[in-house]
């Protein structure tokens, strides 16, 4: 369906934990509008959006995958995310582009370590949701415990719809609260009275339908609804609806709920005051995604000006390219059109040097915007080529695997000379090795190392630097006054420069070189954070003090200052859930403690038990393994990042 009719397109992600079926819900919408005619299955390795041979092998989402339907007159665009932590990356750089989301939440664990932080990102980015509490069908199954957790932990203000027919293995369907037809007998009772506390719940948060409530003592469907979209589109509330989808349960109220409640592009500011979203504005886009497939390199962006035609030149910060063919995208097919307006979310092919976060534009009316967030790595490998012919195509591989993940990165080691490459998990590493082997390079990897950072514990005051050069040219004079101390920011600097003895531009080039100087601290040449740098004096020369100068003294000055200071070396550390059956955890506690993990909390329910803990990263590798084998084979873990710890 081609449409110009911005009302009617949505472009929307699916966020969960993983294992929380947001793939199975994925497959269910196209199934439901007839764009498959086989409901494809995780465990079968058939799904449409899981189509990489790595991801039908592990059974999750490994990469971001957009799909496209219709539904009741409206052109949906879905971006199916992976829900492991080493892939949220994906999950970044897919809301960055998209107008709103389904979060999905298992009936059973309500909200999960990685829910978290999705919901988080979509906070950041100001993306609409509305939630779907999914498996309603396993045991254990409980609505109203999955909406408390939604509550104490996200801090949304839940507003259910809907009520389940059924409990567990005898879950049947849904009524819809809002309208309440075809109610069954046994069920009617309590629909009504869920039906109030909806009412009361909209009308504390929405002024149309409190000032209905007041004059009639009730809220009208109509009302609700407008009430539920204009809460979903500020924030203020959530709507959330239940189902199974693997039984193909609730997933057509779903979809009503997309079209109902979550915003077009009409609905959400301009990315910028002088690009509507008018396919008549000049063309800004942006790159989310870069793909090499077997027909060549292909641009996945969103266009949120103008319009974008095959055959069409733009700019690409300075560089002109050119779009050979426009794709909409099907997983991994591709069907080619004439062109995109704003709203849409396609491939191109054609450019050959536009990176993740690039922005495409028309020339002449060039404009930046602003690019998605990359998170530092905190886990290494060493890479090298087995076979001697593979050494010279390593490097290259290399370099297209980061632009295909930004969130990995290359070095070389400047003591060993081996290749590292790093990224955000064990897992994220393990697929990008086996990627290069799909790719025809037979490579080896090391033992995975972390990323450890070095910080202030006691700081030093009134370190004097003075760099002066002459070789005979143009000299070089900057002189500095460094304070440094710790700080529980990553870097702060603040000048206390008075009567103008360092001018401001040399203020800026000191802060400069100051920035320049963390990337090796002097206990191992690990990056330095949790300093604060003040400049309180300093003095120039009329001649030989430049920008350069000033920059080499923040430099070389912070480097001695940090010499001086009394460091510590941090290492990263992941905030676990261990699931296990419950007679086995004094055994996985154990195990814990003699990985330096602290426990943080436990819970048990239904024979299972949770427990959270806070365990250094470094002490993972391998942690899957050993806990199958103390569970008999029962045992699963989750592992976020949440920040750096001193190292004993």
């Amino acid at each position: 369906m081609r449409t110009h009719d911005l009302t009617t397109v949505r472009n929307l992600g699916i966020l969960a934990h993983v294992d929380a079926g947001k793939t199975t819900v994925t497959e269910r919408v196209l199934h439901l509008a007839g764009v498959t005619h086989k409901q494809g299955e995780v465990h079968d390795g058939t799904t449409v959006t899981d189509f990489d041979p790595q991801e039908r092998d592990r059974g999750i989402t490994i990469f971001a995958a957009a799909v496209g339907c219709t539904w009741a007159g409206h052109r949906l665009t879905l971006i199916d995310t992976p829900g492991h932590v080493d892939f949220t990356a994906e999950v970044e750089r897919s809301l960055r582009v998209l107008d709103g989301a389904i979060a999905v939440f298992d009936a059973v664990a309500g909200v999960e370590p990685q829910s978290e932080t999705v919901w988080r990102q979509a906070d950041r980015h100001g993306v609409p949701r509305i939630a779907f509490v999914n498996k309603l069908d396993r045991a254990g199954a409980d609505l109203d415990a999955a909406v408390a957790s939604i509550r104490a932990r996200l801090h949304p203000a839940p507003l259910v719809v809907q009520l389940p027919i059924g409990r567990e293995s005898a879950f049947t369907g849904v009524v819809d609260l809002l309208r309440l037809d075809q109610v069954p007998d046994d069920v009617l009772a309590e629909a009504r009275r869920r039906r109030r506390v909806l009412e009361e719940a909209v009308a504390e948060l929405h002024p149309l339908a409190l000032e209905e409530f007041c004059a009639t003592g009730t809220v009208s469907a109509e009302t609700l609804e407008k009430a539920l979209r204009e809460l979903t589109l500020s924030g203020d509330g959530l709507v959330v609806l239940c189902g199974a989808a693997y039984r193909d349960r609730g997933i057509t109220e779903l979809l009503d709920a997309v079209v109902a409640y979550l915003p077009s592009p009409a609905d959400v500011p301009p990315v910028r005051p002088d690009r509507p979203a008018d396919p008549a504005a000049p063309v800004a886009a942006l790159v989310f995604k870069v793909v090499a497939t077997a027909t060549g390199r292909l641009t996945y962006l969103r266009v949120y000006s103008g319009t974008l035609r095959k055959g069409d030149q733009v700019s690409d910060a300075g560089r002109t390219e050119r779009i050979a063919r426009v794709l909409r995208v099907q997983a991994d097919r591709y069907s080619e059109v004439d062109s995109a307006v704003a709203g849409d979310i396609v491939a191109v092919a054609g450019p050959k040097a536009a990176r993740v976060g690039a922005t495409l534009c028309a020339p002449g009316a060039e404009v930046l915007l602003e690019p998605p967030v990359t998170a530092d790595p905190v886990v290494s490998v060493a890479v090298e080529a087995r076979r001697a012919g593979d050494g010279d195509r390593l490097t290259p591989a290399l370099a297209r695997l980061t632009e295909e993940d930004p969130s990995l990165v290359v070095r070389t080691d400047p003591e060993t000379g081996q290749t590292v490459l790093s990224g955000l998990g064990e897992l994220h590493l393990e697929v990008a090795v086996e990627k290069l082997r799909e790719r025809g390079l037979d490579v080896a990897a090391g033992r995975p190392s972390v990323a450890h950072r070095e910080t202030v514990v006691r700081g030093v005051s009134g370190l004097v630097y003075r760099h002066v050069k002459q070789d005979g040219g143009a000299g070089q004079f900057a002189h500095v006054v460094l304070d440094v101390s710790p700080s529980a920011e990553g870097f702060e600097f603040a000048s206390a420069i008075a009567g103008g003895r360092v001018p401001r531009e040399y203020v800026r080039a000191v802060e400069a070189g100051c920035r320049d100087a963390l990337a090796e601290g002097p206990l191992g040449g690990y990056p330095v954070t949790g300093l604060r740098v003040v400049l309180t004096d300093g003095a120039t020369h009329p001649k030989d003090s430049s920008d350069l100068a000033f920059r080499t003294a923040g430099r070389l000055g912070l480097r001695e200052a940090l010499r001086a200071c009394e460091l510590r070396l941090l290492e990263p550390v992941a905030e676990v859930a261990v699931t296990v059956p419950g007679d086995v955890v004094g055994g996985v506690l154990g195990d814990l403690a003699a990985r330096r993990g602290r426990v943080t909390g436990s819970a048990v329910r239904a024979g299972t038990a949770v427990v959270t803990a806070t365990v250094p990263v470094a002490e993972l590798f391998g942690y899957a393994t050993r806990l199958r084998s103390r569970t008999r084979g029962c045992g699963t873990f989750t592992a976020r990042p949440s920040g750096y710890a001193p190292v004993p």
